[in-house]
């Protein structure tokens, strides 16, 4: 495999989270590898829904950022105007793509004029992205990788964002193109692997997300810590931390904070931001709870301490998608020796996962009740220690990023 490689995608870093954040990461141990990294993106806007200072002034417009490295590698950005809706819809998040993909096509003609990119790897959403690595790889031969995050048109029918039966057809039959004209097919876990491959017919290389487990590790004296976030040694700390959204179904929490609204110590947070951040706020406040206290996204060098605070990490994940991927939070949980909560059913890969490598304790999907009780037990079970342990095994041998890329740059050079 070459040295010069291209990406394409529209998250990319200083998203603070999400596919963002790991396409960050990828480039960035790229080029200290050594490696001459180009990347076509946008400018950060997730999981705001706004473009973030100091981009927002020239998000009309194209701009180009060049990092060298001590290595030798280099990462060049070029970031391309693109439709941000502060509210986002179905229709709109068509429009977010296709002003992308206007824009970064344009980006790709004036690297055809420039030297030759040896891997060119397309980020999923959105999945026609893989249209603009297969021009590219038209005109210079270059070996093209897509590399699927989120399988997008199955969300778009199971959310009901399209109900045409025809558009559907014709959105797999534009990625059936893009599979077959495709090199390398990747995706972030084994159940996603095994679903493309159904798909696509050819084989479908596993390449899941990481963590970075020298950065995110177990700190000793947690309750201590909790007296840096304004709460007493004595309260148990119950975390959502994430993007907040409405398709992850997050009202479950603030239902959940009822239940528990005559133990003052049980102090429910939620970390992040997001388009339905709002309606849990409204919500939270119309029960006239006070054990619910909503936080804006942590500074990194104050993220590990954080989360290390936690008694109780809730993983809140619709049936549909935990059948399908390990969230990227519990990526990070798992790093810092977390205790996770997880709502996943048996039939699902996640499930499955959780319950090998006893790394989390597990209750079922879209089911308050068991949500409630399971909170009930992560903050009273004697094998805390255990699960924490194995949580914090589990990334060191399968998440570190190291291993990972590694494993990645073998996989795509066969």
């Amino acid at each position: 495999m070459g040295k010069r490689i291209l990406l394409i995608g529209y998250n990319f870093s200083p998203e603070p989270t999400g596919i963002g954040k790991y396409s960050g990461e990828m480039i960035d141990w790229l080029a200290n590898a050594g490696y001459d990294c180009t990347v076509v993106t946008t400018y950060p806007y997730y999981p705001y829904w706004k473009v973030q200072a100091p981009y927002h002034k020239n998000r009309f417009w194209y701009q180009k950022e060049v990092k060298n490295y001590k290595s030798g590698g280099k990462m060049t950005v070029y970031r391309c105007p693109m439709y941000v809706p502060s509210e986002p819809s179905g229709k709109k998040r068509m429009l977010l793509d296709v002003s992308f993909m206007v824009s970064a096509f344009f980006q790709l003609v004036q690297l055809l004029f420039k030297k030759k990119c040896d891997t060119v790897i397309t980020v999923v959403p959105s999945f026609q992205f893989g249209l603009l690595g297969y021009f590219y790889k038209v005109f210079k031969k270059s070996k093209t990788v897509y590399h699927i995050q989120d399988m997008q048109i199955e969300a778009a029918q199971d959310l009901n964002m399209i109900t045409s039966k025809k558009v559907i057809n014709q959105l797999y039959k534009v990625e059936q193109f893009i599979f077959r004209k495709t090199d390398i097919i990747s995706s972030i876990s084994e159940k996603m692997v095994s679903k493309i491959e159904e798909k696509a017919h050819k084989k479908v290389v596993l390449f899941p997300n990481w963590s970075d487990t020298s950065f995110f590790h177990p700190l000793t004296e947690k309750d201590r810590l909790k007296t840096d976030f304004g709460f007493k040694e004595s309260d148990q700390v119950v975390l959502y931390s994430g993007a907040i959204g409405e398709k992850q179904g997050l009202e479950a929490i603030i239902y959940a904070a009822e239940t528990f609204r005559n133990r003052a110590a049980v102090k429910f947070v939620i970390c992040g931001t997001g388009p339905y951040k709002q309606k849990l706020e409204a919500l939270t406040k119309s029960l006239s709870l006070n054990n619910v206290l909503f936080f804006p996204l942590q500074p990194m060098e104050k993220f590990n301490q954080f989360l290390n605070m936690a008694d109780v990490h809730l993983v809140i994940q619709k049936a549909k998608a935990s059948d399908l991927v390990m969230p990227s939070k519990l990526t990070t949980i798992l790093s810092v020796g977390g205790f996770a909560l997880i709502t996943a059913n048996e039939d699902s890969g996640l499930y499955a996962l959780t319950k090998k490598y006893d790394m989390g304790l597990l209750v079922a999907a879209e089911n308050q009740i068991a949500l409630n009780e399971g909170i009930e037990a992560a903050l009273t079970t004697q094998a805390r220690v255990t699960i924490m342990k194995n949580a914090r095994s589990y990334a060191e041998n399968y998440l570190d990023i190291n291993n990972v890329m590694k494993l990645f740059l073998i996989n795509i050079s066969e």
